[in-house]
């Protein structure tokens, strides 16, 4: 809505401009009448709309033409001032009037033009009869009222249409030549029409339409009103009305015939809210809302944003698959002005057999573009009608901006829910692999991915200790000399090399070398196509040794060239890392061999297990009685029991741990 509202008035000379503007500040006539009054600014309290409104007089005694093109370009709306009973000043509305406004107004900024007839009390008959040609010719030209400042009749009338022509402006909404609304009015009502059909079956039942009627005009339709707006459809338009909801063409209709009874304000009501300006597109303020974004901090859906995303995604899921169709997608993005999810989406997350996008997929792309660019996500959330259907102020309300990765590696824990690994490798080393087996794609499917149709991210989530995570895989161009920034910028490093290729370790170890061997970022080391026989690396020491100099975990064995879906432990284990950079994994393997595997084995072992239950047996059965169960001392004894094991098992874990 605008700040405030600025009206010219001009016109030939002795018209009733002044006086137009000195009876409806005084209320009455003026006995005397100056060549020019000065500029009135009317408080925003007075008004209707509630917006102040400067008021400027023209006089040609007084003003240069200088001057007077100045205030025409300054003015949002122009008041052309004819005298009813003067043929001449009616003619000089077409002559001289529309055609100066023209000349100096911006084409591509249209001034809406009052026709007002002053004078009425001095004549019997109307001037409408002539101006209506003149309306039907110019379509800036907003009304004609007849007034007169003498007996104050239709004053403020002529400035409260002045007022709304410029605040809910007729000529973006309305042809009155076709005597139908313009088709970016249709454009953007039949995306409110769609945002606001909750279920998706093309009808707003009376549900939706008391949902509608509360956000936009915060009351909701007494059921009687419902009924009466319905009945009116259905009499004009036969399919206007189905299984007793509103359909889009009645939604349309509805607008249009608000539209030419005069009420226009309401179907702006109903835009603006929505969020779109005076031209019929998406304000950049709705699009856009301020989101403060420190340094070092990442952006993340939050529940509330997640569970908008779920009823988009149940309302476009037409089929209960679990899955979105290509054409249930196209559905879904029907709202906004342009196809937001490329081809490449399908390779970035999860996708059924038929490479249909997953429900899971689906949350997983949102997470990523949440991550990656929140200011695109916001601008998605805008088209979905974020904030009118989950009722928050803004789509920024949905965006959680998570805390300093600085305070969390100091207090060693996080309460982030997406981790980014950054993914490093020689060309043909295996990365798009690696990338495309965390989505369950093994060799065989990977193949059938068309070239252009690749994608350089792969998100979906792992469970760390029974907790959700999102990890995201990004595969760095592999151009050792310049590496930015933002490829730099990770939670955790993963350096693959091909084991079949003896050259391939060594853009590893640079890389590790130059970028991160200084850094507080985890690394780990993929040993891929782990199903080839492996060749000798032609590097100053093995991958094994050159973990163990670094203090990095051992390589990891992997291949997705597997029967099914390869294996997602070596995800888990990235997650693990990635959530606890302060601590030094000392094994991320199973096998079987070092200290760390030997104690798990021993710990699970069993022959502990067996121990175990005996000692329960030994306590439960043949020592225990009800009395005892009932008895303090009884149950004193069996916690400083407890309490020697625990300590006992603890010393000799830690025994274990020892290096040998």
């Amino acid at each position: 809505m605008r700040k405030d509202v600025r009206i010219l008035l001009v016109g030939e000379p002795k018209v009733g401009k002044t006086s137009l503007i000195m009876s409806l500040v005084s209320e009455e006539f003026p006995n005397v009448v100056p060549y020019r009054a000065e500029e009135i600014t009317i408080p925003a309290d007075v008004t209707p709309e509630r917006v102040p409104t400067h008021i400027v007089d023209y006089s040609e005694a007084e003003q240069t033409d200088e001057q007077l093109f100045q205030e025409i370009s300054k003015a949002n709306v122009i008041c052309i001032v004819y005298s009813v009973n003067n043929k001449r000043s009616i003619e000089k509305v077409t002559s001289h009037w529309i055609p100066l406004i023209t000349e100096n107004t911006d084409k591509d900024s249209r001034v809406p033009l009052i026709l007002v007839g002053n004078k009425s009390d001095l004549v019997e008959h109307s001037s409408m009869e002539t101006i209506l040609p003149i309306m039907n010719e110019y379509s800036e030209i907003e009304t004609c009222v007849e007034c007169s400042a003498k007996n104050l009749k239709n004053i403020s009338e002529l400035f409260y249409y002045a007022q709304k022509a410029v605040l809910h402006p007729t000529g973006p909404l309305y042809c009155p030549e076709k005597k139908d609304m313009k088709s970016l009015c249709i454009k953007a009502l039949t995306r409110i029409f769609k945002v606001s059909d909750l279920d998706n079956d093309g009808i707003l039942n009376d549900n939706e339409l008391n949902f509608f009627q509360r956000t936009c005009f915060n009351s909701p339709l007494e059921p009687q009103a419902l009924e009466d707006v319905k009945s009116v459809v259905k009499k004009n338009l036969s399919d206007g009305v189905c299984d007793n909801g509103l359909t889009l063409k009645g939604f349309l209709f509805l607008h249009t015939l608000f539209i030419q009874r005069g009420r226009h304000e309401t179907t702006w009501t109903v835009l603006r809210r929505f969020g779109y300006d005076d031209d019929l597109e998406l304000n950049q303020d709705y699009l856009f809302p301020p989101l403060k974004i420190p340094s070092d901090c990442t952006t993340e859906l939050n529940h509330n944003a997640y569970l908008f995303l779920q009823s988009v995604f149940d309302k476009h899921d037409k089929d209960r698959d679990c899955a979105l169709s290509p054409e249930e997608v196209k559905d879904l993005f029907d709202v906004f002005p342009y196809m937001p999810w490329g081809p490449d989406v399908n390779n970035t997350v999860c996708t059924n057999d038929q490479g249909w996008i997953t429900y899971q997929g689906y949350l997983s792309q949102w997470t990523l573009t949440t991550y990656l660019d929140v200011q695109r996500c916001l601008e998605y959330l805008g088209y979905l009608g974020y904030s009118i259907i989950a009722e928050q102020e803004s789509q920024a309300s949905g965006i959680t901006v998570t805390r300093d990765k600085k305070i969390d590696l100091q207090k060693k824990q996080t309460q982030r829910s997406v981790f980014r690994c950054n993914v490093f490798g020689d060309i043909s080393s295996g990365k798009s692999g690696f990338l495309q087996a965390f989505l369950g794609r093994n060799l065989m499917a990977q193949k059938m991915i068309r070239e252009e149709h690749r994608s350089y991210y792969s998100i979906s989530t792992t469970y760390v200790y029974g907790q959700e995570k999102y990890l995201l895989l990004h595969e760095v161009f592999p151009d050792f000399d310049y590496l930015s920034d933002a490829d730099l910028a990770c939670d955790i490093v993963c350096l693959v090399y091909d084991v079949s290729n003896p050259y391939s370790f060594e853009y590893c170890a640079k890389v590790f070398k130059q970028y991160f061997m200084d850094s507080k970022i985890p690394c780990m080391m993929i040993a891929a196509k782990s199903d080839l026989p492996e060749i000798k690396q032609m590097y100053g020491c093995t991958p094994l040794e050159f973990c163990r100099r670094h203090k990095m975990p051992p390589p990891q064995s992997f291949t997705c060239n597997t029967a099914g879906a390869p294996s997602r432990d070596i995800y888990t284990k990235l997650t693990t890392m990635a959530m606890h950079p302060h601590a030094r994994l000392r094994c991320m393997c199973t096998c079987n061999r070092c200290t760390f595997c030997l104690c798990q084995n021993f710990l699970n072992s069993e022959l502990l297990q067996t121990v175990r239950a005996k000692l329960y047996a030994v306590v439960l059965r043949r020592h225990v009685s009800q009395a005892d169960l009932k008895s303090s001392t009884f149950w004193l004894r069996a916690s400083v029991g407890a309490t020697v094991f625990a300590v006992l098992g603890f010393a000799m874990y830690r025994v274990l741990l020892k290096p040998r």
